[in-house]
């Protein structure tokens, strides 16, 4: 008994009897109060528990040397054919890559963006190919001129049609005048139109025949084409399938290529079907001419965490082009920095920064159009674009990085061949998000002060509101005190 008295003297907490306490409708409205002042405090206490917040930090950019932007894109180009296409990289380090094509695909689409056949495998633009030396030999005019009038009977008519589509004010053509003459003549005193007939060689000059080149999505000069009959013309219009030359351009070349063309080609079936199939050269010297004149280009490429530029043009080594006939104008279906991000990822970064991720894709789904007949011819599309690097630490994933860029495009007049360039430039300093973790037992002891804080206060306030009622009690009662 002695030892059961000693340890309640150390209550705390000692109990009045019921019958010694009195109720009040003051103690009931304060005690009411503080029931639901717990209640709002509790669930606004738990609601900053559950809340995610986030310190955020700009810092030097801690990438390393070796480390490389990746630039994601998908555009399209109604009037930019894939035969010439290139996508070039080049930097403020002296770095000047021309016509990548291991990371980039290439769809040849029709003026309406709609794909009109599988990927489009164009060769090197770049290198320099063989001509005749420059002589005063005189040579005649051995190929037959073609024009919108002549042309589709011709291509119905002979089993083969090898065309020089050129432009007389273009070096290159010039360049291949002699020897597309002299082949011409070659060919036709070994093959007579008369006697013979299985092949032509033929011209066409594009600044005159501007239609029927547009037709045959002739944007480079010289271009090479070979037509066969029969089995490449399709029933929509009488549109041609045909191919394109790519090889050396000097005259045994030529004659050779033209001499492969013809051989499966017997004599007596000229004015049969050619098989498609057994004429064969050499790889990489004839491929399938795009079909449309749109060009749709996807991929990525890799570039230095400098200022540079990501240019896409017309470009060929042994091809001029008319300026004032290229029309850059673009869709960009998708245009980002750094790797792909998961929709998962990026919906848990969001609960975090609701604000994050607005400006990584701020090209997609952006036009720029124009139209050459409307003044507006030589035009190169530039976009600037400065590009931030942002890290997020969370909970879930230890580190994410994504990349927002700002955009600023214009239209600008040149003498030079137009092409679409985006100027980027990585910033310097890098912004850092970091995920605040909240400590359960700061969440409980901020729980416990709420309810011993209300109830300490409604204790109190009921006091001081018990001994005022008693006071004015006495003073009604002119008690004196």
């Amino acid at each position: 008994m002695m030892s059961s008295a000693k340890i309640k003297s150390v209550d705390f907490y000692r109990k009045i009897p019921r019958d010694l306490t009195e109720a009040s409708l003051s103690g009931a409205g304060l005690s009411i109060v503080a029931a639901l002042s717990m209640m709002f405090l509790f669930g606004m206490e738990l609601n900053n528990y559950l809340a995610v917040s986030s310190t955020t930090s700009v810092v030097v950019d801690k990438s390393s040397d070796a480390e490389f932007l990746r630039i994601d894109f998908n555009m399209s180009f109604p009037a930019l054919s894939c035969e010439f296409a290139s996508v070039d990289v080049s930097d403020v380090l002296g770095t000047n890559r021309l016509n990548i094509t291991k990371t980039i695909r290439k769809h040849s689409i029709d003026k309406h963006l709609r794909p009109t056949g599988s990927e489009f495998h164009s060769g090197s633009t770049t290198t320099a190919l063989k001509h005749d030396e420059e002589d005063d030999e005189e040579y005649g005019e051995g190929s037959v001129s073609l024009n919108g009038h002549n042309f589709d009977r011709v291509t119905h008519h002979y089993p083969i049609l090898v065309v020089n589509f050129f432009a007389p004010w273009c070096y290159w053509s010039n360049r291949l005048k002699p020897s597309w003459e002299k082949a011409a003549t070659i060919m036709r005193e070994r093959y007579d139109l008369e006697s013979d007939g299985r092949i032509v060689v033929a011209k066409v000059d594009c600044t005159v025949e501007v239609d029927l080149c547009r037709r045959n999505h002739i944007q480079g000069y010289p271009s090479i084409r070979i037509f066969r009959k029969g089995s490449d013309v399709r029933d929509d219009h009488g549109h041609h399938d045909h191919e394109s030359y790519y090889g050396d351009r000097d005259t045994d070349s030529l004659v050779k290529m033209m001499e492969d063309l013809i051989a499966p080609i017997k004599l007596e079936s000229q004015m049969n079907t050619s098989d498609n199939s057994s004429t064969k050269l050499a790889t990489g010297l004839k491929r399938p001419a795009p079909v449309t004149g749109g060009c749709r280009i996807e991929g990525f490429v890799r570039v230095k965490k400098v200022p540079g530029n990501l240019v896409i043009s017309a470009r060929s080594a042994a091809h001029s082009f008319d300026a004032s006939q290229m029309n850059m104008s673009h869709v960009i279906s998708s245009f980002s920095f750094g790797k792909t991000i998961t929709p998962k990822v990026m919906r848990d970064i969001k609960l975090l920064l609701p604000h994050l991720g607005l400006s990584h894709d701020r090209l997609n789904g952006k036009s720029y159009i124009t139209n050459p007949r409307d003044s507006t011819e030589n035009v190169t599309i530039e976009h600037f674009i400065q590009v931030v690097k942002s890290e997020v630490m969370t909970r879930h994933y230890k580190i994410v990085e994504e990349y927002e860029y700002t955009a600023h495009s214009s239209l600008v007049h040149s003498i030079h061949v137009p092409e679409v360039k985006f100027h980027y430039e990585p910033s310097p300093m890098q912004i850092l998000i970091t995920e605040n973790v909240k400590s359960f037992s700061h969440f409980l002891t901020n729980v416990c002060a709420i309810i011993g804080g209300v109830f300490t206060v409604a204790g109190i306030l009921d006091s001081i509101l018990h001994n005022t009622m008693r006071i004015v009690k006495k003073v009604e009662l002119g008690k004196n005190f």
